[in-house]
């Protein structure tokens, strides 16, 4: 289960998105927490969120925490997954309470009275993204790394296979650091090893 939910590959494509995505929800974090970008800072926003919206102040501060504290997990890979679920719900909210009377697009021409959604549906599509398939290269605490290692765990067994040649859980350890010689301890492979199904270890044994 906490493979699932902390796990993701080294997907340098995914680590773009995370980081791109998180520069740009901070800048907005950080004008309504600290008043950076020409934002009006935290008072400023939780005097507007609850007097002209209308908000409940616990949820303007978890909103301002959500987008300026998950802005900084999506660009250090820190709970991506939990950072980038709750900017998800600051959209939804968003569109739900604000700019779904707008329509679709921004207001670009000036013409409109309020922004639309479409950068909100970016957002979540985006979120959603690393959601299911995880905050890629360069991220912690998933497991990128034990994501690798797995991968290069399994190649080890079916050449192994391959070529007539079973191991011992030994043999595994060693294998593990053929691969990875500078980012794994082979002697500490308990939790990179559980990684590795109970079948295929299994078939490992002599």
């Amino acid at each position: 289960m906490l493979s699932k939910l902390f796990g993701t590959d080294a997907n340098w494509a995914f680590t773009i998105l995370r980081v791109v995505l998180g520069v740009v929800i901070f800048a907005h974090g950080a004008q309504k927490m600290l008043g950076w970008f020409g934002g009006y800072g935290f008072s400023g926003t939780m005097g507007f969120f609850t007097k002209t919206m209308g908000i409940p102040a616990p949820l303007a501060f978890l909103a301002i925490c959500a987008e300026f504290f998950g802005g900084l997990g999506l660009i250090f890979g820190l709970l991506s997954r939990l950072a980038a679920l709750g900017i998800g719900v600051n959209m939804l909210v968003a569109i739900a309470m604000f700019h779904r009377h707008f329509g679709l697009f921004a207001n670009w021409s000036g013409t409109q009275k309020g922004e639309g959604y479409e950068f909100h549906l970016l957002v979540l599509a985006i979120v959603l993204a690393i959601i299911v398939r995880g905050a890629g290269a360069l991220s912690r605490p998933s497991d990128s790394s034990l994501a690798g290692l797995n991968h290069s765990l399994r190649r080890h067994h079916t050449r192994a296979e391959h070529h007539g040649f079973v191991g011992t859980r030994q043999d595994v350890r060693s294998a593990a650091g053929m691969y990875y010689p500078r980012r794994v301890n082979p002697a500490s492979l308990g939790g990179a090893l559980q990684v590795v199904s109970r079948e295929r270890v299994a078939t490992c044994k002599r």
